[in-house]
């Protein structure tokens, strides 16, 4: 049998290393493909016992932005949004109009509290998740939020509404990459949370993906970069 030369074999096992160290330690877009516990609250509609869609929805995405926004303006969990917006991003995949409609009417809804004086930091929270969200999911041409920094409008959520370990748990996941310091303070408070939030304890030991999978917990608590250009 005729053997490869040396450096054909090198190159090929060179290649092989970077691509498994190109992969990431949780697999997935984190705000998309790990599904929140919720309990009994109800949100968008979900026949699937996954995190993606089946193929066979029968739910009309031209009803998005409505149904979302009576979800969201309806219960004041954080997490039930964090859910809710997540199942709404995997929709809006699907129709690009009903993508923008919702993120417009977040956006509106958040600067109006701004406008009318008392600010309202799960209204900037929802928009500032979901452009997270749709970033991690929806392709650059199909984004309509590109160029709107949310981490920066949850950061502002966060400063508005105080101690609230929920919206904690959903800063963390979206720093799941980075910057070190910042996940670092948000899982501590999440943790702290947890010890009196059982809907957050739960979630907290939920696997991400799959029974094999890390907790959530463990991967919040995985090394993360040192260092990271803010956006």
């Amino acid at each position: 049998m005729k053997r490869e030369p040396f450096f054909v074999r090198f190159a090929a096992l060179a290649i092989a290393a970077l691509v498994f160290l190109a992969v990431p330690a949780h697999a997935g877009p984190p705000l998309i493909c790990h599904t929140i516990d919720i309990g009994n609250a109800k949100s968008l509609p979900w026949i699937s016992h996954d995190w993606s869609l089946t193929g066979t929805e029968s739910y009309d995405t031209s009803k998005l932005a409505l149904d979302a926004m009576a979800i969201l303006n309806g219960d004041a969990t954080v997490l039930v949004h964090v859910e809710t917006l997540r199942r709404a991003t995997v929709y809006a995949r699907t129709n690009s109009r009903a993508a923008k409609e919702l993120l417009v009417k977040l956006v509106a809804r958040a600067n109006d509290s701004d406008s009318a004086g008392h600010a309202d930091g799960l209204a900037r929270f929802d928009a500032g998740y979901l452009a997270e969200a749709y970033a991690q999911w929806l392709g650059k041409d199909q984004n309509p939020a590109a160029g709107l920094d949310g981490y920066a409008w949850v950061k502002q959520a966060l400063s508005i509404r105080g101690n609230d370990p929920q919206m904690e748990f959903a800063a963390a996941l979206i720093t799941l990459s980075g910057p070190a310091a910042e996940h670092r303070a948000y899982v501590e408070k999440a943790l702290s949370g947890a010890k009196t939030d059982p809907l957050l304890a739960r979630n907290l030991s939920s696997r991400f993906i799959g029974p094999q999978s890390q907790t959530i917990a463990e991967l919040f608590n995985r090394d993360v970069p040192q260092t990271k250009a803010q956006r």
